[in-house]
């Protein structure tokens, strides 16, 4: 009955996960998926441990998060460099994200015990009840390739905190560092099945989501994939964090440094290699600064160094597959046909590896691809606007709301922009970035729901009234 449920839509032998260079096109690991057998024998102990989890003390699973940060530190270069060649990013950048990880679980161990603690309600001096947070149960994390280890810990740090486990399918591209997060969980200490890896297909992910012993779901993905995990999960009346797409509106107004500007957009624009959610990927810039910051903008675009990801010096490496970089150059061919204009780049190199320039576009059509889709990639279109109005309304006429980056020396106008964005984040002369401590998420098509922070601990747990008194 139960591996009825996991398997229900799939009827044909499962394919092996292939680890491939996207710099070489190097087969790295052939790995084989979990049979529908393993699949349910995983699930099955997964469902078993949600009792000795969360009757498991709050400090022993925070001591575990300890554990698990300082195996991240201990092994970051290995760690980094097993992510660099099987996604393509760059080394230095693969250190961070590790590094980051490490942060995120010490942040959850020093405060979970906060963020748990019931809440006493009072009346009239007295108290009147509480409000207790309980784990819910198994949580099904689907994540992504271009962060293979922050996207995952991010959801799993504090979902094991509040005592739920967790069953990651992770993008099938990335199967090692999705093996190599099961093994740090396991070496710190998790119980026997309070973190899994399931080497699956995400066409058999449906089953999971309507399986009973599945509580919750976190998916972090496209916005087609958010369309049909958030359908599925409703159908199944279960909870569910939807953290989609974005098209980050990065504003530069009239009073702005325009020097710092550019070269910030420069690295927000390429961070992962330009395959990030919260990449800045519009570019909106008053017209009294314009030309300015596009000469700046497209000198340190051109100046970011393209090539192997391994090497330090790199700045920009391949993109993950052939197939999203199809996806971008199709995006700049259809955006240079409705009449925009290339200051750099916007041709795909000779060569292996799966490569795209930094380029900079100009004139461009605010209906065309670069405008209203979401490019994956070092691709920057530039639009001139001739007020804060104007911005404002340029900045919102998207389908995304993820976060925005406002350039400005005017206290006034940081406040209205603050305000008025229609973004889950929104931040003054800094680029977008994701911090443990406050709460991630969009709004509009850039998804449903907050990870990180107290918002995301809380997102998987019962929040239970309790009154009375026996």
């Amino acid at each position: 009955m139960r591996l009825a449920l996991v398997t229900r839509a799939v009827h044909r032998a499962h394919m092996p996960q292939s680890s491939v260079n996207p710099a070489t096109g190097d087969v790295l690991a052939t790995i084989a998926d979990h049979t529908d057998e393993e699949l349910e024998r995983l699930v099955s102990r997964a469902a078993r441990a949600t009792r000795a989890w969360r009757d498991t003390p709050l400090a022993q699973r925070t001591a575990m998060l300890r554990r698990v940060a300082d195996l991240l530190d201990a092994e970051r270069e290995s760690l980094a460099r097993l992510a660099t060649l099987e996604m393509g990013k760059p080394i230095e950048a693969a250190r961070q994200e590790v590094a980051k990880c490490a942060g995120a679980c010490r942040y959850y161990a020093d405060e979970a015990p906060a963020m748990l603690a019931a809440e006493r309600v009072r009346r009239d001096g007295h108290e009147d009840g509480a409000v207790h947070f309980r784990p819910l149960g198994v949580l099904l994390a689907i994540m992504p390739w271009n962060f293979p280890y922050w996207q995952a810990i991010r959801a799993a740090a504090p979902a094991l905190a509040a005592g739920n486990v967790v069953l990651l399918k992770h993008a099938s591209n990335v199967p090692q560092c999705a093996l190599a997060i099961e093994r740090l969980f396991t070496t710190a200490g998790a119980r026997e099945g309070a973190f899994t890896t399931l080497l699956i297909t995400s066409s058999r992910a449906g089953g999971l989501i309507a399986d009973p012993r599945v509580a919750a779901i976190t998916l972090t993905g496209s916005e087609g994939a958010g369309r049909d995990v958030g359908a599925r999960a409703g159908r199944a009346i279960k909870p569910c964090v939807l953290e989609l797409g974005g098209s980050d509106p990065f504003i530069v107004l009239a009073s702005a440094d325009v020097e710092t500007a550019a070269l910030t957009a420069a690295r927000a624009r390429c961070i992962n290699n330009g395959q990030s959610c919260i990449a800045a990927k519009r570019f909106i810039v008053h017209t009294d600064v314009f030309d300015a910051f596009a000469e700046r903008f497209t000198a340190h675009m051109h100046a970011m160094q393209v090539g192997d990801p391994l090497l330090d010096a790199t700045d920009i490496g391949p993109l993950a597959t052939a197939t999203i970089r199809a996806e971008v150059d199709d995006q700049v061919r259809r955006t240079l046909a409705a009449g925009a204009r290339a200051l750099c780049g916007g041709t795909v190199p000779a060569g292996p590896g799966h490569y795209y320039p930094p380029t900079v576009l100009v004139d461009v059509p605010r209906d065309s691809a670069a405008a209203r889709e979401e490019v994956f990639g070092p691709v920057a279109p530039l639009f001139r606007v001739a007020s804060a109005d104007e911005a404002l309304a340029v900045a919102n006429d998207s389908a995304f709301g993820l976060g925005a980056s406002v350039w400005t020396t005017d206290a006034g106008e940081a406040r209205r922009f603050a305000a008025e964005i229609e973004s889950g984040s929104v931040f003054i002369n800094a680029l977008v970035a994701s911090d443990p401590r406050f709460p991630f998420g969009g709004v509009k098509a850039s998804g449903v729901g907050r990870e990180l922070a107290r918002e995301g601990l809380r997102s998987f747990v019962n929040v239970k009234t309790v009154r009375g008194s026996a």
